[in-house]
C-alpha cells in the first residue's frame, strides 16, 4: 500500500515541476525584472540557486441552481507577493466577472452573485490579475482559468412530440413493432445518471409494451381483433436516473388504431327470402334487394353475388349494387304465369377479395334460398310470329286474299281477339283484313312499278279488354307481271352523211323495261315487217339488249329525201311477250370526207338539247318590247282627252252633272263665280289651264283687254282662234266647255222663280217630308215668312 501511494506522490511532483518550470520561463522571458537570480562566481566553488514568484489557487468546480441564502463560494486567488499587508488589489475579468462572479480585492475570494445553470452554459473563462497600490504595476501576468458548472438532475426528460399515432393491422402476431417514441434529457449525459432515460408504459396493458432502452412499443396480445375494438390509448413514461427513485419523468399518449383485414366471410342475416312478379314486368325489372353482412371495412367488404343454381337461374338475375354492397335480383326473361308461377334460386356472396392467410379458418361465401312467385296480369294478345311476310302478284284482283295473321290471348281465360289495320300506315286503304279471323285482301289494284314494297301494322284486341291491344309488322312484297313493253331507253335522232356506205354504223339504240323480270331484261330488235322490204337501212340485234342501226345502200340525197322515220319493233322475253314500236329519225346530211356533218336540213342537230343562247336572248328582247309598249300605253291613256259633257243632244244621261255635295243654295255665294262668262275680263291671268295636265310650266298669254259690250260669243270664238293658233298649247285636242245659253229667249225664262202664277195656287208643304236636306227650302216656300212678305 505504501508503494502506490509513493508512486502518486512521485508523478504529482513530476507534473508540478513541469508546470512550474513552464511558468516560469514564461515570466523570465516576459518580467525579467521581477526575477531574482543570485549567482556565485565559479572562483567560490558555489552553486546557482532561482527563487520563483508565481500564482497560487485552487481548482474551482461550482454547482449549478444553488438555492442557498448567501452567494456561493467559488474559491480563492493567491500569489507568492501577497504579504498580507494590504498593498495588492485582485482584479477579475472575462465571462460574468462582476455580474455572475464577484472577487474580494484584497483577499482574492471569489463567489457566485446568482444562480447559475449548466443547461444555460457549463463554462466560464475568467482571467486575474495582481496590481501594487502604491505603483499601480502588476506583479503577476494576467492569468486565465475556467470556472466549470457542475450538472445536478433538474430536467425531465421531454419526448419529441406531444402525442404520437400509429397503425397496425388487426390479427398481428405478438411483439409486431407499432411505433417508436424517444425521448431526450436536457442533463449532462457525462455526469452521472441524470439523463438516462428509461421507458415504461403506464396505460395500454396488457395489450401492448414498450422496450425500456429503445422506446419501441410492441404487441402484447394474439389475433387482436378490430371488429372488437379498433382503437387503443397508450401511455408511455421517460423516467431519468435510469429509473431509480427520485429520477424525473415526462409522458406521452400514443393512438394506436387497428387497420382492417378480410378475416370475416360475408353472412346473410336469414336463410330464405321471398319475392313476387307481375308476369308482365319487363326484362331488366328490379324485384328485391338481399344483402349478406361482412364486419370488415373497405375493399375487404366488397361482395359479389351469383345465382348459384335453381330452376329460375335462367329467368332472373342478380347484380351488386358497389355503393350499398346489396344483391339485386332482378328479371333476366318475360315470365309466364300460365307456364310457371314460382322459381326457386340459390343466391350466393362471395368476397371479392379474400385474404391467403385466413382462408384456413374456412371459405369465405355464403349462401341464401329466394323464392320468387309469378303473378297473372291481364296480358294483351301475342301475334304467332314476330313479324310476317307475304307475296302478292301485282295483277291480283280486289278481293284477293294475301295471307293471315294470327294472334290469341295468353290469358286462361283466352278472351276473343279481333284484328283491325293501322290507317296511319295504309292511308292508300289498299288493304282489309277480316277482323274475324286475321285474313289479308286487297281493297284496290296494285302498281308494282309504282309501289314494290307495302309495310302495314295489323293490330290485335281484345274484345272484352279493348286496352288490351298489340300491333305487328306485316310487309307485302308486290311479285311483278310481264305488263309493261319496252321502250327506247331515249329519244333518239341521228344523220346519216350523204356519201355514207353501205353497212355503215349510223345509230346505237337500247331499251329500257319497267317490269323487273326474275331472270333480268333480254330484249330483241326488229324492224317492221313493212319496212323491210326495200329497206334503206336494217337493224342488227347486238344481243346485248342493244342494237346497230346500218345503212343498205350507198349515198343518199338530201333533195330526194331529207328525213327517213325508221320504226323499230322491241320485244322482251317474259311471258306473256310484251312489244312495241319505236320511231328513229335519220336526217340526211353533208359531211366531209371524214364523215363529219357541215351542213344539214335540219339545224336542230348541230343543237344541244334545251334552248339555245340566241333564242334565249330573242325571247329576253320581246319581253323587254312587251313591256315598253305597256308602258306607253299607260301613258298616252293618262293623257288622253276628257270625254265631252255633251255628246248627243238627245241624250239626256250626258247632260247630268252629278256633284257630291250639296250646295247651300242661293246664298252659298263662294261655291261658282259664274261673273267670268258674264264678265270675260274678270278672269285670272295668272290661272293656268285645268283641262289638260300641263307636262312644262310655261308663261301664259297676255291678250288685249276685251271691251265691256262684247258678246261672249264673240269671246268663244277668240279664244277658239287663240288656242288654234297658240304654238305653246299641247299637240292634242282640248275641250273646253262654257255654261253659254245664246241670246234671250222668246219664252222668256223658265225658272219658277221668276213666274207670274200666285203662289197660293201652290203648295209647298210635301218638302218638309222630305228630310232634313230640305228643311232650309221647305221653311222659305211653306212657311209663313215667305219672300211674298
Amino acid at each position: 500500500m505504501r508503494t502506490p501511494s509513493f508512486l502518486t506522490v512521485l508523478i504529482w511532483s513530476s507534473v508540478f515541476y513541469v508546470v512550474h518550470m513552464t511558468t516560469f520561463q514564461k515570466r523570465t522571458n516576459k518580467h525579467s525584472h521581477s526575477e531574482r537570480i543570485t549567482e556565485l562566481s565559479e572562483n567560490d566553488g558555489k552553486t546557482l540557486h532561482r527563487t520563483k514568484r508565481g500564482w497560487m489557487w485552487n481548482q474551482f468546480f461550482l454547482l449549478e441552481e444553488y438555492t442557498g441564502p448567501d452567494t456561493q463560494y467559488v474559491g480563492k486567488l493567491h500569489t507568492d507577493q501577497d504579504k498580507g499587508d494590504g498593498n495588492l488589489k485582485y482584479i477579475l475579468t472575462g465571462d460574468g466577472a462582476g455580474s455572475l462572479f464577484i472577487i474580494d480585492e484584497n483577499t482574492g475570494d471569489i463567489h457566485a452573485a446568482k444562480k447559475l445553470d449548466r443547461e444555460e452554459k457549463s463554462l466560464y473563462v475568467l482571467r486575474a490579475k495582481a496590481i501594487d497600490r502604491k505603483t499601480g504595476r502588476q506583479v503577476e501576468p494576467e492569468s486565465e482559468f475556467i470556472i466549470k458548472i457542475h450538472d445536478i438532475n433538474d430536467n425531465e426528460p421531454k419526448f419529441t412530440k406531444d402525442m404520437y399515432t400509429a397503425s397496425i393491422p388487426e390479427m398481428s402476431g405478438v411483439g409486431t413493432s407499432v411505433i417508436q417514441v424517444t425521448a431526450t434529457d436536457a442533463d449532462d449525459a457525462n455526469y452521472g445518471n441524470s439523463a438516462k432515460v428509461v421507458y415504461s408504459i403506464l396505460q395500454g396493458q396488457p395489450y401492448f409494451s414498450v422496450d425500456p432502452e429503445t422506446g419501441i412499443i410492441k404487441t402484447a396480445l394474439p389475433d387482436m381483433s378490430r371488429e372488437n375494438r379498433e382503437q387503443y390509448q397508450v401511455v408511455i413514461q421517460a423516467k431519468d436516473m435510469g429509473g431509480q427513485m427520485g429520477g424525473l419523468s415526462g409522458t406521452t399518449t400514443v393512438n394506436i388504431t387497428l387497420t382492417d383485414v378480410n378475416d370475416n366471410p360475408p353472412r346473410f342475416p336469414q336463410s330464405s327470402y321471398q319475392f313476387s312478379s307481375p308476369e308482365s314486368a319487363p326484362p331488366g325489372t328490379p324485384l328485391g334487394r338481399i344483402k349478406a353482412n361482412d364486419p370488415d371495412v373497405g375493399e375487404n367488404a366488397e361482395i359479389e353475388y351469383s345465382i348459384s343454381n335453381g330452376d329460375g337461374s335462367d329467368m332472373f338475375d342478380i347484380i351488386t349494387d358497389k355503393d350499398t354492397q346489396e344483391g339485386i335480383i332482378t328479371v333476366k326473361k318475360h315470365l309466364d304465369f300460365e307456364n310457371k308461377v314460382l322459381y326457386t334460386l340459390r343466391v350466393e356472396a362471395t368476397n371479392t377479395h379474400p385474404d391467403p392467410r385466413f382462408l384456413q379458418l374456412g371459405s369465405f361465401k355464403d349462401t341464401a334460398l329466394v323464392k320468387i312467385s309469378v303473378e297473372d296480369v291481364d296480358e294483351p294478345p301475342v301475334f304467332s310470329r314476330p313479324w310476317y311476310l307475304m307475296e302478292v302478284d301485282e295483277d291480283a284482283k280486289e278481293g284477293s286474299i294475301i295471307g293471315q295473321v294470327v294472334a290469341q290471348d295468353p290469358d286462361i281465360a283466352k278472351n276473343a281477339i279481333k284484328y283491325s289495320v293501322d290507317r296511319h300506315t295504309d292511308l292508300d286503304r289498299i288493304f282489309n283484313i277480316y277482323s274475324g279471323n286475321g285474313s289479308l285482301f286487297l281493297s284496290k289494284p296494285l302498281d308494282r312499278e309504282e309501289t314494290p314494297w307495302h309495310n302495314i301494322t295489323v293490330i290485335a284486341t281484345e274484345i272484352n279488354n279493348p286496352k288490351q291491344s298489340s300491333q305487328i309488322p306485316v310487309f307485302i312484297r308486290i311479285l311483278d307481271i310481264n305488263d309493261h313493253a319496252p321502250e327506247f331507253a331515249n329519244y333518239y335522232e341521228t344523220f346519216v352523211c350523204e356519201n355514207a356506205k353501205a353497212g355503215q354504223l349510223i345509230q346505237t339504240v337500247s331499251a329500257i323495261d319497267k317490269d323487273q323480270p326474275p331472270r333480268g331484261h333480254k330484249f330483241f330488235f326488229e324492224l317492221v315487217p313493212e319496212f323491210a322490204v326495200h329497206p334503206n337501212f336494217s337493224v342488227v340485234d347486238n344481243k346485248d339488249n342493244t342494237a346497230g342501226i346500218m345503212t343498205r345502200r350507198n349515198g343518199y340525197s338530201r333533195s330526194k329525201t331529207s328525213t327517213y322515220l325508221l320504226p323499230i319493233i322491241i320485244f322482251d322475253n317474259d311471258y306473256p311477250i310484251q312489244s312495241s314500236t319505236g320511231t328513229l329519225t335519220i336526217r340526211v346530211c353533208a359531211c366531209d370526207s371524214r364523215g363529219n356533218m357541215q351542213s344539214c336540213s335540219a339545224e336542230a342537230l348541230l343543237l344541244p338539247a334545251g334552248l339555245s343562247t340566241g333564242a334565249l336572248v330573242a325571247i329576253l328582247l320581246c319581253i323587254i318590247i312587251l313591256l315598253v309598249l305597256v308602258v306607253l300605253f299607260t301613258a298616252l291613256k293618262r293623257q288622253r282627252k276628257k270625254e265631252p259633257l255633251i255628246i248627243s243632244k238627245d241624250d239626256v244621261r250626258d247632260n247630268i252633272v252629278t256633284y257630291n255635295d250639296e250646295g247651300g243654295g242661293e246664298e252659298d255665294t263662294q261655291a261658282f263665280d259664274i261673273g267670268t262668262l258674264r264678265n270675260p275680263e274678270a278672269r285670272e291671268e295668272s290661272k293656268m289651264r285645268r283641262d289638260v295636265i300641263p307636262e312644262t310650266i310655261f308663261q301664259i298669254r297676255r291678250t288685249a283687254p276685251l271691251w265691256e259690250n262684247i258678246d261672249v260669243q264673240d269671246f268663244i270664238h277668240r279664244r277658239l282662234k287663240e288656242n288654234d293658233l297658240d304654238p305653246a298649247a299641247p299637240p292634242y285636242d282640248s275641250l273646253a266647255t262654257y255654261a253659254y245659253e245664246g241670246n234671250d229667249s222668246i219664252a222668256n225664262s223658265l225658272s219658277s222663280l221668276e213666274s207670274l202664277t200666285t203662289e197660293g195656287n201652290q203648295d209647298y208643304d210635301y218638302l218638309s217630308d222630305w228630310g232634313p236636306r230640305f228643311k232650309k227650302l221647305a221653311d222659305m216656300y211653306g212657311g209663313e215668312d215667305s219672300d211674298r212678305d
